[in-house]
């Protein structure tokens, strides 16, 4: 249910939505979160609410006596459940389930945003009927014709290798989450160009295949992506008025009305006051803040001894570098109070005392219950788009890990001692221009060899958690998290990690 308050709590009381017909995709791609744990899970607990809360409705989208069901990332599942054969099998027993709450049966559609043939065939092989992409996120910064192009190369692709139908997707644009990669636009009149072309491309398919009769426009409104159609004001409707001239048999004569229009909304208030909070909070973690004694080439230091209801944590190198508190509270420390990590995070602007250094030294204490943690993270700016750049400090396969990528995801040092549960371990990582070592306890448990400087991007840091919201998080409690800019020798961490150092 993370994301379905925009349908029970919103379109399922509208008055009009008789006259809009929906369907879901199962956003299967947070692991620990919106997967399912067996097969049972999935055909006693998951399809049974799909059925009853939404394949039922008189308005979700039926087609051939079936309903559409999108999924997300249906490569997850082999993991879920077992393995391709079990997919499958689970997948067929989903439509015999349907059929007996009175379907025809159940169109199963996956997400792939690419045409090798390997990764086909297994969306092939795990039973799916149809392949379909979310968004084609076109590299290299395209010009729309370019990405126009590149779209419908990669739908003809597709096609040609005749592996799996496909339901055709066309793109309106693509920035990612933080304006990674490539960023490109298609104007109104190039969208509708492109439109015209799938269509085109659509009249070939087999009359049978739902490709044929159905092409997904992407996105409504993903403007944190930057690929929208819905009125903004940039285009104002221009993007519906592109809709309506290719597929709409009405005249083209209409009235466009905003909700202001017939003294409704504005619906933005909540997102814009909770962005002007941020902005509060932001300026007010940027406080300077200074403790005597600290080492020159201390970077950022975080405490968390303000006042347990204080929503930032202050910065304590002088650096300005404090981040906001994320659904996330403080507890007892070693000293004072501690960050509780269980899903919660600290975000932490990244600014240029933390993107300047040649070596690097990060410790940190941290305490968990929680034995054989994997992929968890305690200190991380290293995130999918930008997988090259940054460093983490984190537990892997119960753990201590140490991570400053050159190729993407690469040069990844793992302790050779699991993380203790119960006390207080002080964690240390250092790279000192050649080489990454990683220490628990103030012993060494680990090096590896990296001859290249750090890369850093322009995200965030993030401290407890891999991302504001993620279920790869560190569960425990961490404090006294300290960056440098210079490599710590052993015998300084050997003499921070004694259990009376502040």
């Amino acid at each position: 249910m993370r994301y379905s308050s925009a349908l029970h709590e919103a379109f399922f009381h509208s008055r009009f939505q008789d006259r809009l017909r929906f369907a879901i995709m199962w956003e299967n791609q947070a692991r620990g979160q919106a997967g399912v744990a067996d097969e049972r899970d999935f055909l006693e607990n998951l399809l049974p609410f799909w059925i009853k809360n939404y394949f039922q409705r008189p308005n979700y989208l039926v087609i051939d006596g079936k309903p559409l069901l999108f999924i997300y990332r249906p490569e997850f599942l082999v993991d879920d459940l077992g393995g391709v054969d079990k997919v499958a099998s689970a997948f067929e027993k989903a439509r015999q389930l349907c059929r007996q709450a009175g379907f025809a049966g159940l169109y199963l559609l996956g997400e792939y945003r690419g045409t090798d043939a390997r990764h086909l065939q297994l969306m092939k092989d795990l039973g799916l009927d149809y392949t379909f992409a979310y968004v084609w996120p076109v590299p290299n910064n395209p010009t729309p014709r370019q990405a126009i192009e590149a779209q419908l190369s990669y739908i003809t692709r597709t096609q040609e290798l005749g592996i799996i139908p496909q339901v055709i997707t066309v793109s309106q644009g693509w920035s990612g989450w933080q304006d990674e990669g490539s960023i490109w636009k298609l104007p109104p009149k190039d969208f509708e160009e492109l439109l015209r072309r799938a269509k085109a491309l659509a009249a070939t398919f087999p009359r049978e295949q739902l490709g044929s009769r159905l092409i997904l426009l992407d996105n409504w409104n993903e403007w944190g992506e930057g690929h929208y159609i819905a009125p903004h004001r940039e285009f104002g409707f221009e993007y519906l008025d592109a809709v309506r001239r290719v597929f709409s048999t009405e005249s083209f004569q209409h009235i466009d009305l905003l909700p202001e229009d017939v003294g409704l909304g504005p619906y933005d208030a909540p997102v814009r006051q909770y962005f002007e909070r941020e902005r509060a909070l932001i300026a007010q973690a940027r406080r300077r803040v200074t403790l005597p004694g600290t080492d020159p080439a201390l970077v950022a230091w975080w405490t968390f001894d303000e006042p347990p209801e204080q929503e930032v944590a202050f910065d304590y190198s002088g650096h300005r570098l404090g981040g906001v508190l994320h659904n996330v509270a403080r507890v007892k420390g070693r000293q004072g109070w501690a960050l509780d990590c269980h899903g919660g995070c600290v975000i932490v602007p990244m600014d240029r005392p933390l993107t300047n250094c040649s070596q690097l030294t990060v410790e940190c204490w941290v305490r968990t219950e929680t034995p054989n943690q994997n992929n968890r993270w305690i200190v991380n700016c290293v995130f999918g788009g930008v997988e090259t750049t940054g460093f983490r400090v984190g537990v892997l396969e119960g753990k201590p890990c140490f991570q400053i990528p050159v190729t993407p995801w690469s040069h990844h040092l793992v302790g050779q001692s699991p993380l203790p549960v119960g006390p207080w371990v002080h964690l240390a990582a250092t790279f000192d221009g050649s080489t990454m070592r990683l220490y628990m306890q103030g012993r060494e448990i680990g090096e590896l060899e990296r001859r290249a400087p750090i890369t850093f991007n322009s995200r965030y840091l993030v401290l407890g958690n891999y991302e504001k919201g993620h279920s790869a998080h560190f569960t425990g409690a961490i404090d006294e998290v300290r960056i440098y800019s210079r490599c710590l020798s052993p015998e300084e961490i050997a003499a921070h990690a004694r259990p009376n150092q502040p």
